[in-house]
This record gives C-alpha cells, structure tokens and sequence, in this order.
C-alpha cells in the first residue's frame, strides 16, 4: 500500500497555470491528539484506489524539452545540512506544455524554500502561518485552475513535485531549499541525495561540502549509483574541510554507447565521522547561538534488562513472521551475558517464554530461539495487556534485586496491526501503559509494514522514553529489524545532564537525556544571553558502568564566526537554524502528546511562530510563492506533508531514549575538585579551583625523586637511571591495597652521550576496589573488572568509581583521591611535537598527609614513616653554587650535595625550584636495597618485601 501525502502549490500567469490539491486536513485543534483509533496517514491512503500505482519518479517531466543544466549542492556544516537542487529547463516543443520538477527529500528535513523562473518573472517563497495560505489557496481555486498531486512510497524520502505549463520556447529554472540535521548512527552520519533527472543532461554536478571544525575522521561516497559510474566521485578532504564532486558528461550518462536514455538513475551517499579528542564532546558557539555535541566512546556498556514483545496475530503469517524470527535469532545470539530478558508473545492471548527475566546464557538462548522457532501466528492483537504483561516483568524483577541499578531497561514491541482484542481505545492504552512504566524503563516500538499505526506506536513510545520505527515488509525486514536492534544494544551512559552557568544561556533545548547509545549523538542547542563573557562552558553529568562522569567543555564565543567568515562553501547560519530545527521538532513532539486542547493550542502558537521565524514548511506552516513584480497577482503554495516524521528523536540526531523535555541552566558548577587533607591550598587554574600542597613528595623529570621529611623539615632528593620500558613502583601498601608504579620512556635520541627517561604511564592500582586507573600521556584509561574506560587530556571531568574519585583537569593533572585517604596527582608536560629530543612525559606528586597502612613500601612509599636525618660538615663544593655536606640515615653516611629540584604543579613550564640535599648514586644508601629491588613486571604489580 502506498504512502501518500499531498503538497500544494498553485500558479497563475497568463495562460498557463498550475495547481497543487490538498488532500484533507490537518487535524482540529480541538481534538484530543490521543483520542484517534486510525491515524491520518492511515485515512490518505485510503482516499487512493487500490489499482493506483505509483508512476517512475523522475526530477524533470516533460515532452521535447531540453534540460540544461541539473545540479545539487550540500554544505554540511557541523553536522547541519542546506541542500540546494536547481535545474534549468527550456519548452522546446512548438506547443504549451506543463513541464514537472520533483526533488526527493529525506523525510526529517524542512523545506525552507522554493523559487521559479518563468521567462523572466521570478517567484519567491515565503512560509506563512497555514490558516493564512489556505485563504489565498481557496480564493484562487475558485477560479478553477488545473489540478495535480504528489505521492511517495520511499522508505526514507518524501517526495516534493510541481509542474507549471508554460508557452512554447518558455524557459524555466527551478530552485529548491531544504535543511536537515545530520543523524549519527552506528558511528557516521550519512548524507543521501536522490539523483534521477530522467533524461541526459548537459551539465549534470553533484557538490557535496562539509565543514567540521574539530576536523573529519574520514568522509567516502560509496558508489550506489552503479557500476558504469565507479570512480566517477572526487573527493577532496583535508583536516576539517572536504568536497565531494560527482561530474559525469554526456557520454558516461548514457546506458550504453549509443543510448539516448540517462543511466542517472539513484542515490548519491556521502558517509562521514568527526573526530572526537575528548569525551566531553564538542561545544560550538556562532552568531549569538551554541550547540552542544555528546557523543562519548571508549566506555563499557551497560548491561540491558530487555523484554520482546512480539506481535504473533494472523496479519503476521508468512514473511512477516519468517523475517521477525530470523531477525530475533540474531538478536538473542547479541545478547552477553550479563544481559537478562524475556519475550513475550501475543495474538489474542498473551503468553511468557519466562515468567522471570532470565541470564542470556548460552543455554537460555537457545531455548528462547527454539521458542520463537515454533511460534504459528494466528488470532487478533491484545497490544494493552502484552505491554502490561511486559512491564510487570520488569517491575518484578527490580522488586526481587535482579536488575543492576545501574542497567538499562527496556521493552521492545514488534507488531504490524491495531489492537483488535481486549482493550481497543488507542488513547486507554497509551494511558495505562504511562501509568505503569517506571521512570527507568524505556519503550521501544517497531512498526512493520502498512498497515500499521505508527502514529499510535510513535506517540506510546515517545511517552514512554523511547522512539518508533517502521519496519517495511516489502524490503528485508530482518535486516531492518537487526539494523535497529544495533543502535540499542550498546547503552553507555544513563540518567545524561548537560549544564549551563547561570544567565549564560536561554531557549535551550531538550538537555536531559535518559540514555545515550554507542554510535549515536546527543545535541543540545540554544541562545546565548548577552554578556561580556569570552567563552562558553558546558557541564554534563551521567552514570555509566559503575561510575559516574561530570565532564566540562568549553568554546571561545568568537573563534568560530572567525573561522567560517574564511571559508568559502560553509553554511554560516548553522548554529542559528539548527537550534530552529531542534526546538520545532521537539514541540511537535510535545504537540503530538499534549493532553488538552489549550495546551496543544499554546505548543501550536510556538510552531508556527519558529517555522515563520526559521522559513520551515512544517505540518502548521505552508510556503507562499509569489512574484516581486508589481501589480501581479501571481501567487503559489506549498504545503507539508501531514503525516511528516519529524519528531523529538531525529531532532537530537540519537536514539537517546528521550526523557521528558526539561530546559535547565545549571546555576553554579556541578562540583569541585577534593580536598585530601588540611596541608592543601587552592589556586585558581583557569576557571577551576586546583588543589596544590604546601609540602609533598613527587616525582618529576628524568626522574628527579624529592621526598619532604616535615619532622626534619627538609627535602631530600635523588636520581633513578634506568631504562626505558621499567616499570619502578613508587607506592605498595598490602594494607590499603594500593600500588602505584611508574613506567619509563627514553627521549628521542642520546644528549650529552646519555638517553634520559621519564615517566611515559603512571597506574594508580587499588586492589580493595578492583580499579586500575592508567595514566598516559596521551589518554587515561579507567579499567574496573571487566568495565574499562578511556578519555582524554582535552576535557575537564570528574569520575566516581566506587570509593574512587578521578579528577581531570583539561591539558594539565589527573588527581586520583582513594577513599579520602589517600591522593596522587599525575602532571601532563607537553613539549613541542617536533622537538628533536624531547618528549611528552608524566610528573607525580603525593600528599604527606595520605593515610597508608604500617605495611607501605616503594621509592617513595618507604618515607611515609619519616627516617631520623642528620646533616653536619656542611662546606664548599667544587660548585661554588652548591654545598656539600654528609648526611647520616638508615645507618649510612652519605656524601651529598645541595642543589634544587623543580616542582612543577603551579608553573608547568617554569616550576619552582625546591632546595634539596642530593643523594647520588641512585639514592644509594638513602632507599632501602638497590632502586633495581623495585623493578616490577606489570603495572599492577605490588612490591615484594625487601
């Protein structure tokens, strides 16, 4: 069955016109939008005789014209999407004729605007308020002009048509607008462009460019055009910018050698990724608006508590049901094993595979597989007590301690009908499943075929946190079936926060977010309030396994507009219309489950209010084209189509599992860095507060060893000469069950006919805990059983594991608190990424005041129970700079000298020199045993007693 919507325009000039039917209305303001048993979509279709079908789509229509020119060109710019189509047209025939221009667009963008060319008067589209246009429209249909449609049966395009007739020798250009927020799933976002111009075309040229200002991690354009056109596509990519060219002449467009019909026929892809240095995600601010992109990566995933309710009523019998089974077969063998589900299947009875969620062990899915091997669709569809049935289950489960609180629960429905059986009143049922869901469960609703009410299934699911899908049977619906599942089965995060400082920031959109999903992306958008700030901060707070994140980005307000005011083929108005996108399509959405008619009222006042604003054609809003000439009255409309799909979930590019729309500005910010004991004080770094010992022992340098002795009140300081790839321990405490051990790198080449070593890895080990915190110089990785972790230097975050708090301090210090007791912070020294020695390594610093047991040990550890020094013969050296002296401990005398070492944690660059007693020799005498003792095999490793 076809999927049909109607788009009006309608044209006088003349003697040729034109005219685009409206086929129904969009529904009464009245109404309540839950109170409908079939869906608009449903009712069009139905307006179609069942012979009709759908004619070959074609860009340009027409008898003996000639088609000059057909061109496409995208900019993409930071994800956001103008599309322009263009096509220059000529009646070449010796009659009036009506020439046709149809453009397929994706069903989540917006048409913002449409101009014409006939024989030199120009018509130049503008969206007005939908009540506004169908006045004219109904005045100028009173005069009787010609009539015509637009259909579509793409899964994935809407199909936008016009025709004009004009005079014999008649030119004709048309011009079409439309934007879209590009969509991240599975890891890239992909750009489609229909190319079909039904004919050869002179100069036919795709020009597809995009902008990321963080830079590109790849971009391709797979050829899904055919063979013939195989390395026909350029591409030009560079850090931040590319250009996709597909240019193919006469020749390559035909068929074959001596075709005279076009081979162009088809969809144009462009894939890309952006590159993500941290996993703060990118804030960009220009013109006066700011988007947040989150899209972190490197986490575990969640465990998922999932329920499958399936649809077995008779309208399943046959493909329908082979495709389901084949598509849960793939789906059960996903599942790990720290997943637990069930499935439920339901005609006009409902019937449990468990009763009880169950482990997704080996052995429980392939029974579960057996099960859903045998199933026989027959009956009708109880939808209502499936779903009930499905989310007791769940509340079971949670009452009985099997669910992890820190797990994803979900139910996902698979049905192709309308309940037919028990509880039929779609709004009933929408209400009693609301009433029962917990807040962390989430609804899932894939809709297969037709026949399907997927405006039912959409709204249920959008109420619940979740999102629908159509699933469509005449394709291959396993595949569609396991596509989706894919974008589900890996949550990273929950309960996802993103912050603004107070009166920094308004009209921002949806900025909760109940999960976020591998290979997806969360957008937040909005207005920044005027101010004298320089730069833009973001917090954003969630739970991911077994720890919990607060991550800050930030954005300087001006740098960006700077950057696109260079560049060509941006689109500079991005961040104004992609806030307009995100917010129309998240009040269609409120719009869709307002549950009173003033209500719904007041959400349609704000549509039309954005969409006039924006230049959108939406649902409420049509667009009035008409020529700048004077005294004519040439004038056309177009229409949305009414059973468009944009909805809160596409708006935000993931499938994120939508809580309800909540705009907050967070008032301070969301935490501080810890304070580990009475000796720290506070210094400012930036706009956060760092905490900097008075006295500490740390480790800095190739590596310089200084050790505070506060009963001597003195610094003692030594060298390790060692070798790169040795892994020293510093701390091991049997005790706490801490370990904290050091591994070296060697400089880029010999100096002085010696190779100096740094510290390249610092691990924090706390074995209590079972978490291993690995600090490098390029990310720090958070490892917890089987959880592992990774982020990156570029952000500010905090991270709570357990007793563990992880306090990164954007391009500067990692500060790992254990149990409040006991604190190392790991400094970042950055040299330059040429410098022909150097390179990046790692400085540690120790509290004197960390609380380790009586059992501590290690190059550093050994101090915590302060050695008795003595100091005496103090005389000139053969440095007059440097003194020398002898120095009893341990039972040793040893020959030392006084210098300075450097302690880096205020001035990076600089440091403050600390004056110190050097002990030579690798601290001989000083350190217990020989410092080769404390050579470890593995970065978790404790030392064995000396």
């Amino acid at each position: 069955m076809k999927t049909v919507f109607l788009l009006g325009f309608l044209l006088f000039y003349q003697s040729w016109a034109f005219e685009f039917i409206i086929d129904g209305e969009w529904e009464s303001e009245m109404s309540d939008p839950l109170d409908h048993h079939h869906d608009s979509g449903r009712y069009r279709r139905n307006v179609l005789t069942s012979g009709e079908e759908e004619e070959d789509f074609v860009a340009i229509q027409g008898n003996d014209i000639t088609v000059k020119s057909y061109k496409v060109e995208s900019k993409i710019t930071s994800r956001f999407a103008h599309t322009k189509v263009k096509s220059s047209v000529v009646n070449s025939g010796l009659q009036a004729q009506s020439i046709g221009f149809n453009v397929q667009i994706p069903k989540r963008a917006f048409i913002n605007n449409f101009t014409m060319n006939v024989n030199g008067i120009t018509f130049v589209g503008s969206v007005k308020e939908k009540t506004v246009a169908r006045n004219l429209y109904a005045q100028a249909r009173a005069r009787g002009k010609a009539a015509g449609i637009v259909r579509t049966n793409s899964q994935a395009m809407e199909t936008f048509r016009t025709e004009v007739h004009v005079p014999a020798g008649s030119k004709v250009e048309f011009e079409l607008h439309y934007q879209e927020l590009m969509q991240r799933k599975l890891g890239i976002y992909q750009h489609t462009l229909h190319i079909q111009p039904g004919r050869l075309v002179p100069l036919l040229q795709v020009d597809v460019y995009i902008f990321e200002p963080k830079g590109i991690k790849f971009v391709t354009a797979p050829n899904t055009l055919g063979k013939q056109f195989e390395d026909l596509t350029t591409i030009t990519h560079t850090k931040e910018k590319a250009h996709i060219v597909f240019k193919p002449n006469l020749q390559q467009q035909r068929k074959c050698e001596n075709c005279t019909e076009s081979a162009v026929d088809g969809v144009f892809t462009v894939t890309y990724d952006v590159e993500r240095e941290t996993n703060a995600g990118e804030l960009q601010v220009s013109d006066g608006h700011f988007v947040q992109f989150f899209a972190p990566s490197d986490l575990t995933p969640l465990s998922k508590n999932i329920v499958f309710v399936i649809d077995v009523s008779g309208s399943m019998w046959g493909l329908k049901m082979k495709q389901t089974v084949e598509a849960m077969k793939a789906i059960l063998d996903d599942l790990s094993i720290d997943d637990y589900f069930s499935i439920i299947d339901f005609n006009h009875n409902v019937r449990c595979w468990s009763e009880d969620l169950v482990q997704a062990s080996s052995i429980q899915v392939d029974e579960a597989k057996k099960y859903i091997q045998n199933i026989k669709p027959n009956g009708g569809t109880n939808i209502n007590e499936a779903l009930l049935r499905a989310i007791q289950m769940l509340i079971k489960a949670s009452h009985h301690g099997l669910i992890d609180p820190r797990s994803v629960s979900m139910i996902i429905l698979v049905s192709d009908g309308d309940p037919t059986v028990g509880e039929i009143k779609l709004s009933t049922i929408q209400k009693n499943v609301k009433l029962r869901m917990k807040e962390e469960f989430s609804l899932f609703s894939l809709g297969i075929g037709f026949d399907v009410d997927f405006d039912f299934l959409e709204r249920i699911a959008m109420d619940n946190r979740g999102i629908a899908q159509r699933i469509y049977a005449n394709q291959n619906a396993a595949e569609q079936l396991k596509t989706f599942y894919s974008q589900v089965s890996s949550p990273l995060l929950r309960t996802i926060t993103i912050h603004f400082p107070e009166n920094t920031v308004n009209n921002v959109t949806q900025n909760r977010f109940d999960k976020f999903f591998s290979g997806s992306e969360l957008i937040v958008a909005g207005k920044l309030q005027p101010s004298d700030l320089t730069t833009l901060q973001s917090f954003i707070t969630a739970s991911a396994a077994n720890m919990d994140l607060n991550i800050q980005a930030e954005a300087d307000i001006q740098a960006l507009d700077t950057v696109l005011s260079r560049h060509q083929h941006s689109y500079n108005d991005f961040a104004r219309q992609m806030w307009g996108y995100i917010t129309v399509n998240q009040l269609l959405a409120e719009r869709s489950l307002a549950r009173t008619a003033s209500r719904k009222r007041k959400i349609t006042q704000r549509i039309v209010a954005l969409a006039v604003e924006h230049q959108f054609v939406t649902p409420l809003t049509a667009m009035l084209v008409e020529s700048n000439e004077e005294g004519r009255p040439e004038r056309l409309i177009a229409d949305s189509p009414k059973d468009s799909k944009h909805g809160c979930c596409s708006a935000t590019g993931s499938l994120s599992g939508q809580m309800p729309v909540q705009r907050l500005v967070y008032q301070n910010p969301p935490w501080i860095l810890p304070t580990p004991g009475p000796t720290f004080v506070a210094e400012a770094v930036g706009s956060q507060e760092s905490i900097i010992p008075v006295h500490i022992t740390g480790v800095d340098s190739d590596p310089h060893f200084i050790i505070n002795l506060p009963k001597s009140n003195m610094d003692i300081c030594f060298n390790i000469d060692s070798k790169p790839g040795h892994i020293l321990n510093l701390i091991s405490d049997p005790g706490t069950g801490v370990t904290v051990n050091g591994q070296l790198i060697g400089s880029k080449m010999l100096k002085n006919n010696k190779l100096n070593t740094y510290f390249g890895t610092i691990s924090i080990y706390s074995k209590t805990d079972g978490v291993q915190v690995i600090v490098g110089t390029d990310r720090i990785d958070l490892m917890e059983s089987k959880n592992n972790h990774s982020f990156s230097w570029g952000a500010t975050a905090e991270l709570t594991l357990n007793r563990i708090k992880v306090t990164i301090l954007k391009e500067q210090h990692v500060t790992v608190l254990i149990d409040g007791r006991i604190s190392v912070m790991v400094l970042l020294h950055r040299v330059w990424k040429k410098h022909p020695v150097q390179v990046d390594f790692l400085g540690i610093y120790m509290s004197n005041n960390n609380k380790y047991s009586t059992q501590v040990h290690g190059l550093v550890g050994q101090f915590a129970k302060e050695p008795e020094v003595k100091v005496y013969d103090v005389h000139e050296g053969a440095d007059p700079k440097k003194k020398e002296a002898t120095m009893e401990v341990k039972g040793n005398k040893l020959a030392v000298t006084r210098g300075w070492q450097k302690d880096y944690r205020r001035d990076r660059k600089r440091g403050s020199d600390i004056y110190c007693w050097f002990v030579h020799n690798n601290g001989k005498g000083f350190v217990d045993g020989n410092y080769t003792n404390y050579i470890l095999p593995q970065l978790d490793s404790f030392l064995i007693a000396l």
